[in-house]
């Protein structure tokens, strides 16, 4: 009423009739269908940014074998960018879910106390046309194709649910990567930027503490766990509406959209600045790379006439021996050697070592990646082509 009476003092010809017919919530609901409009818009831009950013690395790695890991454990090669690959396919799902949400965007319109638009209908002078008509020019002005058709006295608070459902999407993608670079980091594989100056530790000089990425964490986790408020707000509203939406609302839905830019600014910040050490990635793969040919030892061995069930008994007592020499006592894996020295194999350790080359075991990963760039996500970054590419400057 403030507001209204402020109005009337600036526009005293317009004072009779400022706000007649309308509640509070044609004023503040519209206005938050259109910030909320403009922030999703916002953060569409940065992801699309952050996209780019990762499809730059994923392109530069896709021919870097690298360990690939089931359960932290390792598992068979892939490439540094096909391992990219994933990150950027989440953030496309969360692209084509902002796109959708912002293509739903309606006002709430015109619609009076309890949604039935009585006072308009009055002020029309019982001309149902006009009532209609009123939404649509509101729709038009603001920019908008369109107002809800039917509502309380307030938009449906599923509005508020569905964009925080897009929010909490892209907070997991950024979580999902966030982690995945702190352990590499811990591998001493891949870092995050690190600045010349920056203290990783107030008691430990030498520490290289992945900060950024554990501060994509811990807002993830917040954007994550504020998404139940809208959920809850949406389902106890009661009938027409209630007024316990609003404190909350005022909360909730603001402070999601400021943790979403500070991650995906944190995203574009880690992502134009990674730091990949190819010599460390490659010994720890050529480390585990015996264990994994021998599969194909195993098969020349059988077409030189072995017995398949003998050779896989005898790969799998050497593996464990090999296994038990890196783990107890710390050494390093002779698994090559001990079969080079079992004459079921007939193989000398220089053709063994031969089959070591960590490319002949990462599959398609290499022509994933460039199929991936070049198609999926090109296709999916077309109408973007005129948004310049932002990046961030992130003070730690």
């Amino acid at each position: 009423m403030s507001h209204v009476y402020a109005y009337g003092v600036q526009c005293p010809n317009a004072k009779g009739i400022i706000h007649l017919g309308a509640t509070s919530c044609y004023v503040g609901d519209n206005t938050d269908v259109i910030i909320m409009t403009e922030a999703l818009k916002i953060v569409e831009k940065k992801l699309v940014s952050t996209i780019r950013l990762l499809s730059e690395f994923a392109d530069k790695y896709k021919d870097l074998p690298t360990l690939a890991f089931t359960h932290f454990q390792p598992a068979q090669p892939t490439t540094v960018g096909k391992r990219a690959t994933l990150w950027i396919q989440d953030l496309l799902m969360d692209l084509e879910d902002v796109q959708y949400v912002l293509g739903g965007m309606k006002l709430l319109g015109c619609k009076g106390t309890t949604g039935t638009q009585a006072s308009f209908l009055e002020l029309f002078d019982g001309d149902h046309e006009k009532c209609k008509k009123l939404d649509k020019l509101i729709a038009e002005k603001m920019g908008y194709s369109d107002c809800f058709a039917v509502s309380g006295q307030t938009y449906s608070r599923k509005l508020d649910s569905r964009v925080l459902n897009v929010l909490a999407g892209i907070a997991q993608s950024a979580s999902k990567f966030s982690n995945d670079i702190r352990l590499l980091q811990h591998l001493k594989e891949v870092e995050e930027p690190f600045e010349k100056n920056q203290i990783g530790s107030s008691a430990m000089a030498y520490k290289r503490n992945p900060m950024r990425s554990e501060r994509m964490a811990s807002l993830a986790r917040y954007v994550m766990a504020d998404v139940l408020n809208p959920y809850i707000t949406a389902a106890t509203q009661w009938f027409e509406r209630t007024l316990d939406d609003s404190a909350n609302k005022r909360l909730s839905v603001p402070e999601a959209f400021l943790a979403v830019d500070a991650i995906l600014n944190l995203y574009m910040n880690v992502s134009n600045g990674l730091v990949v050490y190819d010599k460390v990635i490659t010994a720890h793969l050529k480390r585990e790379l015996p264990f994994m040919a021998t599969e194909n030892i195993m098969m020349d061995a059988v077409k030189r006439g072995g017995d398949r069930q003998e050779l896989h008994e005898k790969i799998r007592e050497h593996s464990m021996a090999a296994s038990t020499v890196i783990k107890r006592d710390g050494g390093e894996n002779d698994l090559l050697e001990r079969i080079a020295n079992d004459s079921a194999f007939g193989v000398t350790l220089e053709e063994l070592e031969t089959l070591l080359q960590p490319e002949k075991y990462v599959g398609r990963a290499p022509k994933q990646t460039e199929d991936f760039l070049n198609e999926t996500v090109k296709a999916a970054l077309a109408p973007y082509e005129a948004i310049a590419t932002e990046t961030a400057e992130i003070n730690v």
